[in-house]
């Protein structure tokens, strides 16, 4: 059986960081890109940063110089680094893991960054 869990999520003071980790089980990690997305109440699921199997990273232009995603394949994980948060990065963050046709979702993590 497959499975992402998110965890790391949290409230937060602008300003301030975070670091969200997806572990996965069931899959040959090492093999599938990952992407982490966000939504927002009342908005679609936003693509936010992605790392492919081979290490290679992006970013939605809000985040850029501010998040970091990165893997560990040792440990199956999938790391998002986020700092300087904003009020507009509250949103339910959900790891995604995708090869060809294969996709599998995480149950999501809340971040509310608020003072």
């Amino acid at each position: 059986q497959v499975q992402l869990v998110e965890s790391g999520g949290g409230l937060v003071q602008p300003g301030g960081s975070l670091r969200l980790s997806c572990a996965a089980s069931g899959i040959s990690f090492e093999i599938y890109d990952i992407m982490w997305y966000r939504q927002a109440p009342g908005k679609q699921r936003e693509l936010v940063a992605f790392i492919s199997r081979g290490g290679s990273t992006n970013y939605v232009d809000s985040v850029k110089g501010r998040f970091a995603i990165s893997r560990d394949n040792a440990k199956n994980t999938v790391y998002l680094q986020m700092n300087s948060l904003k009020p507009e990065d509250t949103a339910v963050y959900y790891c995604n893991a995708k090869l060809l046709t294969r996709q599998y979702w995480g149950q999501g993590t809340q971040v509310t960054v608020s003072s």
